[in-house]
């Protein structure tokens, strides 16, 4: 049982960091791209999205690069 809990929680850990990873990159360049009046947001608006897109990433990912301005 130990072993099944630590590949779930390597596994979780490993989609938060890449979760987290592209956030960033999303929060500063790919939100735009996107959603245009994110350009004129304020910081504050950004870092409430943030801890959302990390944990919807797979989601965002294929938004992005479906989008027209990449």
């Amino acid at each position: 049982m130990q072993i099944i809990i630590s590949i779930f929680l390597a596994v979780l850990a490993i989609y938060f960091g890449i979760g987290l990873v592209f956030g960033l990159y999303f929060v500063f360049v790919g939100a735009v791209k996107i959603d245009p009046l994110l350009k004129e947001s304020k910081r504050r608006v950004r870092i409430l999205v943030f801890p959302g897109i990390i944990a919807t990433w797979p989601f965002l990912v294929g938004k992005l690069f479906k989008s027209k301005k990449l």
